[in-house]
């Protein structure tokens, strides 16, 4: 197959949507002779910071000199991003190989696997060939029934925080969804919880003990913040002083200090990493979408936060990069998130807001958004692209010089970063 055939076999039609259960993915594994059986596996689930925990945890791993794949999702630009090794995405070659050798096993079910199910089934083979020391495995969207759950003894279990999100199918309170993804915590396998729900805590905590693992919860109060810029953060936690961080957002430091709690567990679990390999691992980790500086000047950002947590940590973030700036904000959401109470937070740290609906069938209707920042006294336009929305921003922020934030959806990452680099081509 060509790579072109291979995503068009991927996201064919044929493939179910969201059906949570391990039955076809176990099925499908077993049919490939269990590529996954053996691998040394960090599992990680959470609401938010599950990509940029796998981010600057597999560049320490790779610092301390082991091989190492890292499956994420959903991918920003390339499809590739969700499977890599050693920092490298799949190349397109080896995903068309890859899958190829799938498609007979998924074909040949009567009950079809769905496509996050056959992605996960590409993505253990190719670790399989790649003959990756440790896999830094993120789960989808939830843990007890995520595909990639199929992982019967990891190093480590992390669940980086938990918050409201996919509520209809994880459930509609904070115990209801720690529950959920404490699905992926093993027998005597030891657990790290990021986040600061007492109530999440409580149920982690619980499953911890039920299936006699170590539980660790990481110290959000111990970390101490140097500085944190636009350029960067620098930070102390756990006995690491003055970690240096390019990754930006005023929640990374805490993504960082889970990272440096789970290295403590893996090194009582026999893997060595020494200190260097921290600081050095985290000071050249990189992720796009998470408050990524696309720009100096004009000076422009993209964050991919999608729900309350998320656009609270952006416009946290905000406040503490510009005081009381406002900012002028492109933002699209999906219509089945709480995009009033998203648009309350946006609003306190917007000038004006251009609104754009994703090229997603869930995606919320551009002019509809913009009354509701209308509604809220924030100047709003409905923009019928990201070329237009982009236009407009940077033509009506230029003459006061006020930084652009877009904010809302991960799925706005790739036309809102095209538009931009032409917008700014067409100024030279």
């Amino acid at each position: 197959m060509t790579y072109e055939e291979t995503l068009e076999y991927i996201h064919s039609t044929c493939w179910k949507g969201s059906r949570p259960g391990l039955e076809r993915i176990t099925e499908l594994l077993s049919r490939m002779g269990n590529p996954e059986k053996g691998m040394k596996v960090v599992h990680v689930a959470g609401t938010n910071g599950k990509g940029s925990f796998c981010a600057m945890l597999s560049s320490v791993l790779m610092q301390a000199g082991y091989s190492v794949g890292m499956f994420t999702s959903p991918y920003i630009e390339e499809f590739c991003e969700r499977i890599q090794s050693n920092g490298e995405n799949i190349s397109r070659e080896m995903l068309a190989e890859v899958t190829g050798f799938v498609r007979p096993f998924a074909d040949s079910m009567e009950d079809l696997p769905t496509e996050f199910e056959l992605i996960t089934a590409i993505g253990f083979e190719y670790f399989k060939r790649a003959k990756v020391d440790i896999v830094v495995l993120e789960c989808g969207m939830g843990g007890r029934l995520d595909s990639t759950n199929v992982v019967d003894d990891p190093l480590l279990s992390v669940i980086t925080g938990i918050a409201l999100d996919h509520t209809e199918y994880l459930g509609g309170t904070i115990a209801a969804i720690a529950g959920e993804k404490a699905g992926i915590i093993k027998q005597n396998c030891p657990v790290l919880f990021g986040g600061e729900s007492a109530e999440a805590a409580r149920v982690i905590r619980k499953k911890a003990r039920e299936t006699g693992s170590l539980y660790r919860k990481t110290n959000r109060n111990a970390i101490r913040i140097a500085s944190c810029t636009p350029d960067g953060a620098v930070f102390d936690y756990g006995g690491f002083e003055g970690v240096r961080l390019p990754l930006l957002g005023l929640y990374q430091p805490l993504n960082a200090a889970n990272v440096i709690e789970a290295v403590k567990l893996l090194r009582r679990r026999g893997l060595n990493i020494p200190d260097g390999a921290v600081y050095y691992g985290l000071a050249s980790a990189s992720w796009k979408g998470r408050f990524e500086k696309l720009s100096e000047k004009p000076l422009v950002f993209f964050d991919g936060g999608h729900n309350i947590e998320g656009v609270s940590a952006a416009a946290e973030t905000v406040r503490a990069y510009f005081g009381g700036e406002k900012v002028d904000l492109i933002s699209g959401v999906m219509a089945d998130k709480r995009y009033e109470d998203m648009a309350k937070l946006m609003a306190g740290i917007a000038k004006r807001v251009y609104t754009v609906a994703p090229s997603n069938a869930r995606a919320l209707d551009a002019e509809k958004f913009a009354e509701v920042f209308r509604s809220l006294g924030v100047e709003a336009k409905g923009c019928s692209s990201y070329e237009e929305a982009v236009r407009a921003a940077l033509e009506d922020g230029e003459r006061e010089q006020r930084p652009l934030l877009a904010l809302g959806s991960l799925y706005a990452y790739a036309p809102f970063k095209a538009a931009l680099l032409a917008a700014l081509a067409g100024r030279e």
